[in-house]
């Protein structure tokens, strides 16, 4: 062979060799891309799963937010449950602790005078024996003009002297009303309230037997 057709022979290896290189340059931009496909799906990957992370981080605190929002509604019915004056009084003496005021003088049994006039109410308690235990009146309770004698004043006059009766000890009352005034009914309803045991209510208002003789009629 000459030296032309050796020339010619390299040349035809050199553009095959070109030509193979350019159809596998392709298949590498492929591989290349799927790769790059493959980095980009990832952190897909690692976002769904720090999505899922931060899903369970956050079932937890809404675990933790039921469980406060439960305490907060059992705390709330516990709130509800403070003891009263009632329910102290509901059972027997022996079994529950009466929260007593100082000097208690013990006394589970009395007497309520209400005096009920159309002016004014006053309520007092006192032991078996007339010695007074508490009393309250509508001027002290902060009534004034014609609101003292209303049946509203009587029930707050009554729940005042009443309470501190009960410091004392006092569970069952005899009630002794006494004047025509509107807080005779309303008197013994607040008694009934506090959680005291009526056992007798007497009319002790007196009644003249055309005794002194009576002012004389208004002019209206």
């Amino acid at each position: 062979m000459s030296e032309e057709e050796n020339k010619a022979v390299e040349e035809e290896k050199v553009v095959a060799a070109a030509t193979t290189e350019e159809a596998t340059e392709p298949k590498k931009k492929k591989v290349v891309a799927e790769g790059t496909t493959d980095e980009a799906a990832e952190p897909k990957k690692k976002k769904v799963v720090a999505e899922g992370t931060t899903d369970e981080a956050a079932e937890p605190k809404k675990k933790k937010v039921v469980a406060e929002a439960t305490t907060d509604e059992a705390a709330e019915p516990e709130k509800k449950k403070e003891v009263t004056a009632e329910d102290l009084l509901k059972s027997d003496l022996d079994g529950v602790k009466i929260r007593r005021a100082k000097g208690s003088k013990n006394i589970t049994v009395g007497i309520v005078n209400v005096l009920a006039t159309f002016n004014n109410t006053k309520v007092t308690f006192c032991d078996p024996r007339g010695n007074v235990i508490s009393w309250s009146s509508a001027g002290k309770c902060n009534f004034r003009g014609s609101r003292k004698s209303t049946a509203y004043a009587a029930q707050v006059v009554t729940q005042d002297a009443g309470r501190v009766a009960m410091s004392h000890g006092m569970k069952e009352v005899v009630v002794k009303l006494n004047g025509p005034g509107m807080g005779r009914d309303s008197a013994v309803r607040a008694l009934q309230s506090l959680g005291m045991i009526v056992t007798e209510i007497v009319d002790v208002t007196p009644v003249p037997h055309n005794g002194c003789r009576a002012p004389k009629r208004r002019r209206v």
